[in-house]
Parts: C-alpha cells; structure tokens; sequence
C-alpha cells in the first residue's frame, strides 16, 4: 500500500491547550468497508503513522484500520507548538476519546486499540482512565513504554531534578537524549527499509523536554493500579541492550527499551494478559526484519482470533 493513495487523512479540532490551537490528525485505509471490525494505531514518541503495509496487513486480514497522528505529532504538529511536548499525557485522551466514537459509529463494533512504545503507555492508562474505554475490544502492545531504560542511578537523578526544572522552565529541555541509532536502524537512507518523514521522525530525535519526562513517570506511576478488564496482548522483543551508536546488534533487539521493565509491567495491567515474545525483534516490532516482522503479525492475528 502507498500512504499517499491508499489512506485519507481527516484533520481533528480539538479544545486550544496552552499553546493554542491544536489538531490531531485520522489516517483511514481506502481499503477500509466502514461494517466490520475495526483496529486503531497510535504510535510512539518521535513517531508518527508510516506503516502503510500494517494497514495492508489489517485490510487482508478482515479487519478495517486506522491510524492516529496524535497532537504535536507528524501530521498534527503545527508552527507554533513544541514537536511532541506535553505536560500530561491525559491530554492524549481527548483525539482518542473522539475517534473511538467515530469508529464505532461506523462499524457498530468495539474497536481494537493498536499501539507502540509511548503510545503503549499512553492507551494503557487510557483503558483504565479513559472516557470511552468502553468502546474498545482488546489492547495490543507492541514495544511499550513503562519504564526509562536507565540504569537506578541515572533514572532517580533525571525524575528527581526534572520536577523542579520543568517546574521553574516550561520548556527547559535535553539536547541529543536519545540515541540516534534506532532512527539509523530503520530508514532507508542509513541501515533499514523504510522512508519516513525526516521532518516528523528527525534521525537525531526532537529535544526531550523536563516536563515530558515528569509527565511520562506520573503515567508510569498510575499502572502501578492497573485494573484494564478486556484482554491485552503485551508484545515484545526476547532481548535488548542500550547502545549510543548503531550496530547489527540494533537489527534484531530493542535498544530503546528493556524488555524486562516490559514484562514486568505487562504482566500487572489487568486479569488478562498474554505476553508475547518475538524472536529478534526490533523495538517496533512491525518494522523488523521481514520474517520477524511476518511472525510478529502471524502471531498477533492468530491471538486475535482465539479472541473470538
């Protein structure tokens, strides 16, 4: 499938935040037949939508799909506001709450929530805290965010000062925070297969702000009390390893998290979890190397319909 000729895009108003106007963005595959059962994808941090064979693979599958550019992402970020900064992640509830409603009026069905890394941590606490949780079937998870994969030390020092800095410093932030070697491990023009937005998803990353990082540990902390009630599928890589420079190491871990915090907090959020490990997976799991990535799917949608 090509993003620009088998998905359209519809532009989300939302309520003016502290930076003014804001605007999510839906991406529907043209593929997509508005009665059946329906999965939307939110994606991670530095990220945005530019899967467009997932979506091919949901379509063949029986399945519709769409795709959310959250605020201040991708497709959504606008000249006046900070690339992907927030100071809750609640404030993700709003475009999600919308589009859930918008699926489900349209297919009459209760959708499944798709998503990767921060937007794994991000639609975890939506399906505890969420307006319209009960709109959604399952929850998938392929990589997710629910600890900084820092050593004790380093994390307690970075959550300690962000509090007071971002506090004081509405947008005091971190230059080069994150390594550039898993943007290096995917993109066509450096060690991967896919072209993405150099503009939305820059190779060196957007700065990582003190106020995100404060609002990411509270979303963190809230899990602690999980209580989501539909059955989550938690995906992961079987290994990871921080690296700061790109490697063939990068091509088959999650050098973005630990696979460990992952499983960990995975297996707390709710009385239905299945954990499910993919051998030689990257951190996104659907951009591995093609039979990673095919057994990831393979595995995914034959969870998915033992759900029946």
């Amino acid at each position: 499938m090509d993003l620009n000729k088998d998905f359209t895009t519809q532009t989300i108003a939302l309520t003016p935040d502290y930076e003014g106007e804001v605007k999510a963005t839906l991406i529907s595959s043209n593929s997509n037949q508005g009665s059946r059962k329906s999965v939307l994808y939110v994606h991670g941090y530095i990220d945005y939508f530019f899967h467009a064979h997932m979506g091919q693979k949901f379509n063949t599958q029986g399945y519709d799909f769409y795709a959310l550019d959250l605020r201040k992402y991708g497709r959504s970020l606008m000249e006046h506001q900070h690339p992907n900064y927030c100071i809750d992640i609640e404030e993700y509830f709003e475009e999600i709450s919308i589009v859930l409603r918008q699926i489900h009026e349209a297919s009459k069905e209760k959708v499944i929530l798709l998503a990767h890394s921060t937007g794994g941590l991000i639609t975890a606490n939506y399906m505890n805290f969420g307006k319209e949780k009960n709109l959604v079937k399952t929850l998938v998870l392929n990589s997710p965010f629910f600890d900084f994969n820092m050593s004790r030390i380093k994390k307690a020092a970075t959550i300690t000062v962000s509090y007071p800095i971002g506090g004081l410093f509405k947008y005091a932030k971190v230059e080069g925070a994150l390594s550039p070697a898993y943007a290096e491990s995917i993109h066509k023009d450096y060690h991967g297969e896919w072209d993405f937005n150099l503009s939305w998803k820059p190779i060196k990353g957007f700065p990582t702000y003190f106020k995100w990082i404060a609002a990411i540990r509270k979303g963190h902390k809230k899990l602690r009390q999980s209580k989501i009630d539909v059955p989550v599928l938690v995906m992961h890589s079987s290994s990871s390893e921080r690296i700061s420079n790109f490697s063939e190491k990068a091509t088959r871990q999650d050098i973005v998290l630990n696979v460990e915090d992952i499983k960990r907090v995975g297996a707390r959020l709710g009385p239905k979890v299945t954990l499910l490990e993919i051998e030689n997976g990257m951190h996104d799991l659907f951009l591995s190397k093609a039979p990673v990535r095919e057994k990831a799917f393979e595995e995914m949608f034959e969870w998915l319909k033992d759900l029946k």
